[in-house]
């Protein structure tokens, strides 16, 4: 007989699925979707935060404006309602002390406007990584530099408080040049909205803590972390939709690791690791990971291959198989984004200042080139959103 802890997660878990079908409905019905692209400043080409359409039809993107006047707006993450949107500041030096910033503008789902509510520091330098929870309640963010992590409570119009957690990873790993000490790359949070968790490449560990939405605090977890394989660097971590399942990609040696979840105590237990190459390439490192939304599929970018590197998902263990590569027309590919449809990838070449769109095959998953590149200084990330 299952648990009633047990139990109120697979509650919760559908809960919020639903919410989360909602808004892929939501998706489905438009023809066209925003596509919001997180960029670098600091070399002088960009000039902010760009706004295009995407054609569902076509897979066309469409330039439709650039909100300038944020510095390095690297990664962003939109609000569950698609009202706000939130980016960070990767400097380490916001409103003159140390530290990077977090922003949260308001969204005008009618033009793709923005405009900016507020910004709060982010309580560690050179912040990379940006997500809200399921309700909307609070803003996570992960800082590369210091290798901390910090939850800024979300207001009711959307603008940020300061952090209600601020909590500074310790300790290092085999890669004396890349793991001299802990450096916070991404944080995600839970299926069922109860745990947080942070990818740190410094300390070869999924960190994972206790979330309260109501409070918009952090809290350790027990147990407090899950060990990724010695020197690979954990970078970017992604659920699959059935909550069973979880991936991270290992910067460092160009690998994806599989995870079981029991949600009743929000523990990883490691299942497998897979090569993200083909074949050995000097330099390359991984970036980002996504699992396509139907969980037939996970994708990882190679930074040096310039690919996504595609792989299939067994729904009864999780463990993936290894199903080709897609060259990203471009060099550095960074962030990608999976369009809520999941018809399309968006890929983002840093050091070409360009994007290329695929269409996924829905049976395979291979991917094909849809539309045309697309100029767009630095661009590192992207983010979909429904037009009203």
């Amino acid at each position: 007989m299952k648990s009633p802890l047990v139990c109120l997660c697979a509650v919760l878990i559908l809960a919020l699925a639903a919410a989360s079908s909602l808004s892929s409905a939501r998706a489905a019905d438009s023809k066209e979707l925003w596509a919001y692209f997180g960029t670098y400043t600091n070399n002088g080409k960009s000039k902010g935060i760009y706004c295009y359409k995407l054609d569902l039809a076509t897979g066309k993107l469409t330039s439709v404006n650039v909100t300038e006047g944020i510095k390095n707006p690297s990664f962003l993450a939109i609000h569950p309602s698609g009202k706000f949107l939130y980016a960070v500041s990767e400097i380490n030096d916001a409103d003159g002390k140390p530290g990077g910033a977090v922003s949260a503008f308001s969204v005008d789902r009618n033009t793709g406007e923005l405009k900016k509510l507020n910004h709060q520091s982010s309580e560690g330098a050179g912040p990379c990584y940006v997500a809200t929870d399921k309700t909307g309640a609070v803003a996570l963010v992960a800082n590369y530099g210091s290798g901390s992590i910090a939850s800024l409570p979300i207001k009711s119009d959307g603008s940020l408080e300061k952090a209600a957690s601020a909590i500074q990873h310790e300790g290092s790993s085999v890669n004396k040049a890349r793991q001299e000490g802990p450096h916070a790359h991404s944080i995600n949070v839970s299926p069922d909205n109860r745990f947080a968790i942070a990818a740190d490449l410094g300390l070869d560990k999924l960190l994972i803590y206790k979330l309260d939405p109501a409070k918009g605090t952090l809290t350790a977890n027990d147990p407090a972390f899950a060990p990724t394989p010695a020197g690979g660097g954990p970078r970017h971590f992604a659920f699959h939709p059935s909550g069973r399942f979880a991936y991270n990609c290992n910067e460092i040696l160009s690998s994806v690791t599989a995870h079981s979840y029991d949600a009743s105590k929000g523990s990883l237990t490691e299942i497998q690791t897979i090569t993200t190459l083909p074949e050995e390439t000097k330099g390359n490192s991984t970036a980002e990971i996504q699992v396509h939304p139907s969980g037939k599929f996970v994708y990882c970018s190679n930074r040096g291959h310039d690919s996504l590197a595609i792989f299939t998902v067994d729904e009864k263990t999780g463990k993936l198989t290894a199903a080709g590569h897609q060259k990203t027309l471009g060099r550095t590919p960074r962030n990608f984004g999976i369009d809520p449809t999941g018809g399309y990838i968006v890929a983002c070449n840093q050091n070409t200042d360009n994007v290329a769109v695929f269409k996924v095959d829905p049976a395979s998953g291979k991917l094909t080139q849809a539309g045309e590149v697309v100029g767009i200084p630095s661009a590192v990330c992207v983010k979909f959103l429904a037009i009203e």
